[in-house]
């Protein structure tokens, strides 16, 4: 029998078909093809590269959007998975545009080193977590949308009902007026009548967006205090913001190589800023900036009441820093703290 010859593979995913292409280690082609985006294409797909000989990595696009279920189905396969970033404009302007192209350059990223990224781990509770996040942004935002709508129609409102909608000093306390209100339906065609039907109609997609709202916060907190006990434990790191630093850093942790690697996927590492007789740092836009806007928020809550927080933000003040440096500073050692405590939830979480 004839040793396989070793196979480096890439993956460019699309919602209904994803196409590989796989290469020697020498960087030639040895084929591309493409196969349907489910269970059955996904053994296809892999029996296919392992036609081709002795399958060492797949570089893979989108892991967690249009791949995550072939990423799945690689890696219970034992097959190793790297995460692809898309190709660099330079290469499409040389090389053009297609998916078997972008398929074939995806295994070179793979083949060269370029691509090191471990795709984060889809199958247990952290992925839970981000599902309900998930609808509970959604939920936030619709209901955000919905009062805006409500508190625009009463400015519209014809006068007597806007000044007796007026009496709630805040939109929640407009919104629970407006559920008072009795519109006459066979006067639809009436301005005031027309407006009360609007403004309770929308004053009861708040109400349900509420308890949608509460219930999905309810179900996150058993699930934040069962996944990250020691995270929620540290001071002013709520829920919210726990589920979204188990969101960045996924159920994996293990995958980034250091509590600075995590600062710098929240975008809370240290960038150089200095020239000529100046040296300074100066804030990071780069990275998740949901888990940076959760830091800032951590940071913030701690300037307010924690006084060690604030002993350090005199002494920095004193030396000279603003405080939208101190805040960088603030959030850098908030990520080392967190990055250690997710770490020790998740190893207890994983080897339970």
């Amino acid at each position: 029998m004839t040793d396989q010859k070793p196979v480096v593979a890439g993956v460019d995913a699309h919602t209904d078909e994803h196409h590989v292409a796989a290469l020697d280690l020498q960087g030639r082609l040895l084929g591309a093809a493409a196969f349907p985006a489910n269970a059955a294409g996904y053994r296809q797909l892999i029996g296919w590269l392992r036609s081709q000989g002795e399958l060492v990595r797949v570089g893979v696009e989108s892991t967690g959007a249009y791949a995550a279920g072939l990423a799945r189905a690689l890696i219970t396969e034992g097959i190793q998975v790297l995460e692809v970033n898309q190709p660099h404009p330079h290469a499409r302007q040389r090389l053009g545009k297609s998916d078997t192209i972008d398929a074939e350059l995806a295994a070179r990223a793979a083949l060269s080193g370029t691509a090191t990224a471990i795709p984060k781990q889809t199958t247990g509770v952290v992925e839970a977590i981000r599902q309900l996040m998930v609808a509970r942004t959604g939920a936030l935002k619709a209901r955000t949308a919905a009062l805006q709508q409500l508190d625009d129609l009463i400015i519209t409102a014809p006068e007597h009902l806007r000044s007796e909608l007026r009496q709630g000093r805040t939109l929640k306390a407009r919104a629970a007026l407006c559920l008072q209100l009795r519109p006459d339906r066979g006067r639809a065609h009436e301005p005031t009548q027309a407006a009360k039907l609007a403004l309770r109609s929308i004053a009861r997609r708040t109400r349900e967006l509420d308890r949608e709202i509460v219930t999905l916060d309810r179900q996150l907190e058993q699930l934040i205090q069962a996944a990250a006990p020691r995270t929620v434990s540290l001071f002013a790191v709520g829920t919210q913001a726990a589920s979204q630093l188990l969101i960045t850093a996924g159920q994996n942790i293990d995958r980034l190589r250091s509590e600075a690697a995590f600062a710098k996927i929240c975008g809370a590492a240290p960038i150089p800023a200095s020239s000529g007789r100046t040296t300074r740092h100066r804030l990071d836009y780069g990275g998740d900036r949901q888990a940076n806007r959760a830091l800032y928020m951590v940071a913030v809550c701690r300037l307010r009441y924690c006084e060690r927080t604030r002993v350090y933000a005199a002494r920095r003040t004193a030396d000279g820093l603003s405080r939208r440096e101190i805040l960088r500073c603030l959030k850098r050692y908030i990520a080392r703290e967190i990055y250690h405590t997710l770490r020790a939830d998740l190893e207890a979480l994983n080897s339970a």
